[in-house]
């Protein structure tokens, strides 16, 4: 039996409601900022209640017009983007990393451990390192500014990979034998009883590649030289770019707080399955 103890059980409170504290205050304060108006963000110190500008403020950013705006579009377009991006990214990852986890483990052929171990090489290579080539070879099949710049590049997964190739080694033998004994082709096997298998983890996975493509800041940086291509987080750095005029800051505020709202709305809906997907370990 575990020993209660009260001051532990403080200390242990404590330490939570500081760091929930430190977490949502500055999300609390973008809220606040984005119903005041430009020249009461502009005031020190900052309102620290909500005000009556959230209706005007949220409106003229989706909109792309009223005095303040920075760029000529809207915050609309810079969210259609960002979702196109991150949708693109999600589901090509975990296409591409079924197939090739499918191939690695069911299929014999030559230099197979190899693959594997070179795509799991990968994993200890960051975006960096391969950032300049993969730019020099999209800038010459002439894909900047387009979706499939923002998305192809970034669409494989050595990490998804990795996960659903140890996931696949963990289904029983006596399923593919009993698949082989009704006469059920390759594929026929992969629709039938993988991908029913893996639908949790493709969905905890779905939410981490989501997020991920959603946050994509560096590589659109280098892909999007025009504004119509400009995902959401570039449109905040725009935003607060301004060197000749005042930073229209409820503007980037209410700007961040629809930032949030795809990602947060994704985790909240899908985090049963997100969950059930880390954990899960029944076949």
């Amino acid at each position: 039996m575990i020993e209660r103890n009260r001051w532990l059980t403080f200390l242990t409170h404590l330490v939570l409601c500081i760091g929930v504290i430190v977490i949502v205050f500055p999300i609390y304060l973008a809220v606040v900022g984005a119903t005041h108006s430009s020249q009461e963000m502009a005031q020190s110190p900052i309102p620290v209640w909500f005000g009556s500008e959230g209706l005007t403020n949220f409106k003229t950013i989706l909109m792309g017009e009223g005095p303040g705006v920075t760029t000529q579009l809207p915050v609309s377009r810079m969210m259609w983007v960002s979702l196109i991006t991150a949708l693109c990214i999600a589901f090509g990852k975990i296409t591409i990393s079924l197939l090739s986890a499918f191939a690695i483990v069911y299929f014999q052929f030559p230099f197979r451990k190899t693959v594997f171990w070179g795509i799991f090489v990968t994993l200890m290579l960051p975006v960096e390192v391969r950032i300049v080539p993969t730019y020099k070879v999209i800038a010459d099949f002439g894909m900047v500014n387009s979706f499939a710049g923002l998305t192809i590049p970034l669409i494989a997964s050595a990490t998804a990979t990795f996960l659903f190739r140890q996931f696949f080694l963990t289904v029983p033998d006596e399923l593919t034998e009993a698949a082989k004994m009704d006469g059920a082709k390759p594929m026929r096997f992969f629709w039938d009883v993988l991908l029913p298998l893996s639908k949790t983890s493709m969905a905890a996975l779905f939410v981490i590649q989501f997020i991920y493509g959603w946050n994509q800041y560096l590589w659109p940086l280098l892909m999007s030289t025009e504004e119509r291509m400009y995902p959401i987080v570039m449109g905040i750095r725009s935003m607060t770019a301004g060197a000749d005029s005042q930073i229209q800051w409820n503007l980037v505020m209410s700007t961040a707080i629809l930032a949030l709202l795809p990602p947060a709305l994704v985790v909240v809906l899908m985090q049963k399955w997100f969950i059930k997907g880390l954990v899960d370990t029944e076949k």
